[in-house]
């Protein structure tokens, strides 16, 4: 039976390709009041064996860019639209993407964060609901509803896409660079809640 007990996924059942696939549900780690929640698409290999997201190389790419903007990877909450590995490390498929997000919802209106940062195509075009040229769109905002309330979404490179393409390094870090600096001003002690109820 499906569970979800505050901010981790238990038993759930509802793509069975990727039940066959996994060998565990990856929940989100970091702070449940975290200021930045980065939001990538799926689980990988490493990811399904260790059971956290962003692990590998790739989590190696995020954890020295975070402290070169002076954000700890301690202090920020990782997730994925998906909790579960495709099969092949295919991207996840639409029906599987509606399936989880409920999931994902959850774990935004809990966390609350000041800034959602997607990590890649998957989960910019998920969150705001439309194509998105990551590239070209990397480090801008876009303020957004999800599940009613108001959000502010910064699409970002992923962290692989640098390993492929040095070039994209400085995008990825700029775009890094914008989340710091969109949280920086939050003064310590404060009670977590978003400033986007202006917008």
């Amino acid at each position: 039976m499906e569970t979800m007990d505050g901010l981790e996924v238990h038993d759930c059942e509802r793509c069975p390709a990727l039940c066959d696939s996994r060998s565990r549900i990856v929940n989100g780690v970091g702070p449940a009041d975290a200021d930045v929640l980065f939001v990538g698409e799926a689980p990988g290999a490493n990811e399904d064996e260790q059971g956290e997201p962003f692990v590998g190389r790739s989590g190696d790419v995020l954890t020295e860019a975070l402290r070169e903007v002076g954000l700890d990877r301690e202090t920020v909450r990782i997730t994925n639209c998906v909790r579960c590995r495709p099969p092949e490390n295919r991207d996840p498929h639409t029906a599987e993407l509606a399936n989880c997000r409920p999931h994902l919802e959850r774990e935004i209106d809990l966390v609350d964060p000041e800034v959602l940062v997607t990590l890649g195509k998957v989960p910019a075009e998920h969150l705001l609901g439309r194509s998105v040229a990551v590239t070209n769109e990397a480090g801008g905002v876009t303020d957004v509803r999800i599940e009613g309330e108001p959000r502010r979404v910064l699409v970002c490179v992923h962290p692989a896409a640098t390993l492929y393409d040095p070039s994209q390094k400085e995008t990825f870090v700029s775009a890094l660079e914008t989340a710091a600096d969109l949280v920086g001003g939050r003064e310590e002690g404060s009670d977590g809640q978003s400033r986007l109820g202006e917008f």
